[in-house]
């Protein structure tokens, strides 16, 4: 059972503790899917250098699932390694260019999203983490580290809506930003919401991912945008007639 977006700080810790255990009993290699919530709210494209300077409960908690692992790898006890993407995009995935947005955009309706709809965004394609969680599972050069996932450009969320459209062949649709006082009256009902709002920043202000080292190190490129929205498409079109 996939763990709830409201019950992060409750079921993650001891997930991650069983983790480490089987990966320092096993010795195998442990090589997580993460993402950027441990650097909170930032200026500046985010590197993997960047410090873990976590300003949300859920921040805090990626964080030190995180930091358990790098202090057992370096005391020799376990290997250990973290891919982190940012927003992730792809058939399937839960984010805010997902369920929300794409069945609007395909029947032509107007999307209402979350955050500033015009501040840059980094966005990260399920197969492009997929790639790299292969490759550093079974690259020495990788163990002991995060890395990011090889992502495209930041879009913004207009844009980004903009360019559903466009791979699936429609004009584009009107896009507006959900006012902060419904979210306010949502989240008094709403566990999923009130979780929303806490990392709302990321969707305010500018939230850019810098994936240099990993392309670099492994030979990796981002998937071009265009094959990551049409491939989202397809999947919620579902088989075609013919």
């Amino acid at each position: 059972m996939p763990i709830r977006w409201t019950s992060w700080a409750t079921d993650w810790p001891p997930l991650a503790a069983v983790l480490l255990g089987a990966a320092e009993s096993s010795g195998a290699v442990l090589a997580t899917v993460g993402n950027l919530y441990g650097y909170g709210a930032v200026d500046g494209p985010m590197t993997e250098d960047t410090p873990l300077a976590r300003n949300t409960v859920k921040g805090a908690v990626r964080a030190k699932m995180w930091q358990d692992a790098e202090a057992l790898h370096r005391a020799g006890r376990i290997r250990a390694t973290e891919v982190r993407g940012s927003d992730y995009v792809g058939p399937g995935a839960e984010s805010v260019l997902g369920e929300r947005v794409v069945p609007r955009v395909l029947a032509g309706r107007g999307v209402q999203v979350l955050g500033d709809p015009d501040t840059t965004h980094s966005w990260t394609y399920t197969l492009a983490a997929a790639r790299l969680l292969v490759a550093v599972g079974s690259d020495e050069r990788a163990w002991g580290r995060p890395w990011h996932v090889p992502s495209n450009p930041p879009r913004t969320q207009r844009e980004a809506v903009a360019d559903l459209a466009r791979a699936a062949g429609l004009p584009p649709v009107p896009v507006s930003r959900i006012p902060g006082p419904v979210l306010a009256l949502l989240g008094l009902v709403n566990p999923t919401v009130r979780a929303v709002r806490e990392t709302a920043y990321q969707l305010e202000r500018p939230f850019v991912m810098d994936s240099a080292a990993a392309e670099r190190t492994f030979g990796l490129a981002p998937t071009p945008w265009q094959e990551v929205l049409t491939a989202v498409v397809e999947a919620h079109r579902g088989p075609q007639p013919g």
